[in-house]
């Protein structure tokens, strides 16, 4: 049996719709459904049990698993309760990491690009202490998955006692089906496909930075098929442990990913700059871009889809669907 925490969520659903697909049912999802419509990410989905957070140690106990996929989270970047976050984030990767090394349990895990804050350093997953202590997350969210990234290599480098595979997934921009229920977090072409669709014209941030466009804002944008793929490459890999970039090595603009949703529709770009707002111009990134090397040389040789082939696929087979879900 397989656990995948967060599995009614964005990753998780779809790491679950992945798992079905290839033939697996034999997976407890932990999580929480709520009032938000998360359930219809697993409404199609086969799992043999569901978990909720206040169950999860006492469902553990005396339980074998092949793996655990730690998918589960606070993710909302603009979170100010750090209690809930610590104890979301934080306390509870460690508890599970504590499970999985007393019981030889592989253990995959989201962190989060958002542990590089503005990339002042750069993007690179290098794991060496100076080089994690140098990163500056920008937000709750981030510092919370970054101190988890750094309490693990810790005990990496103190020689402690491990998972017998351990990966740490710092996710760049992901987007996707199953991301509906994230409102305000959704990706930008989701949040604006329907008023697209509608006729309507997209308004994109104006750039504030001098030597970049307006609309010309960049970010590693990563369709969610390439994610579970990288994660299912982990599962039938269990030599590789590390802590690794999850992105496509490029960066593409927001002008470019609503330019090719309206190719997706067939139908001419329309799109207006408006200025940003005041209160975050000062912590507003305007690049990211993943450094891949780390996985590449772990042995991951699949590729990346194109930004506007997975916009297409995304757009034609969920977007403009009356259903939507995976």
């Amino acid at each position: 049996m397989l656990l995948v925490t967060g599995g009614a969520g964005f990753i998780g659903s779809n790491i679950v719709a992945s798992l079905n697909e290839a033939g697996r049912t034999d997976i407890a999802v932990n999580d929480t459904l709520g009032k938000d419509g998360r359930w219809r990410n697993l409404a199609k989905r086969q799992i043999a049990d569901f978990v909720q957070p206040h169950e999860l140690s006492r469902w553990l106990d005396g339980r074998k698993l092949d793996a655990v996929i730690h998918m589960g989270a606070i993710s909302d970047t603009t979170a100010d309760d750090g209690d809930l976050v610590m104890d979301t984030n934080f306390r509870l990767s460690l508890t599970l990491l504590d499970w999985c090394t007393v019981t030889r349990t592989p253990f995959i895990y989201a962190s989060s690009a958002a542990t590089y804050g503005g990339g002042e350093h750069g993007f690179s997953d290098d794991d060496r202490p100076e080089h994690l202590r140098s990163l500056a997350p920008m937000n709750l969210y981030g510092w919370s998955k970054h101190l988890f990234d750094q309490a693990l290599i810790a005990r990496k480098l103190r020689g402690e006692d491990l998972p017998p595979q351990w990966a740490g997934l710092k996710f760049f921009n992901v987007f996707g089906p199953n991301e509906y229920h994230k409102g305000k977090m959704m990706s930008v072409l989701a949040k604006v496909f329907d008023e697209g669709r509608a006729g309507g014209t997209i308004r994109l941030f104006k750039s504030h930075k001098p030597g970049i466009a307006d609309g010309d804002q960049r970010r590693d944008f990563i369709y969610v098929d390439d994610v579970v793929a990288v994660i299912r490459w982990l599962l039938d890999t269990p030599r590789v442990s590390g802590l690794f970039n999850v992105g496509t090595g490029e960066a593409r603009s927001f002008r470019e990913m609503i330019e090719a949703m309206f190719a997706a529709l067939g139908r001419p770009p329309k799109i207006e700059y408006v200025d940003m707002p005041e209160n975050i111009r000062d912590q507003y990134q305007y690049f990211t871009q993943s450094d891949v090397g780390r996985l590449r040389a772990a042995g991951y040789n699949a590729g990346f889809m194109l930004l506007e082939d997975a916009v297409r696929r995304y757009v034609q087979q969920y977007l403009d669907r009356e259903d939507r879900y995976r």
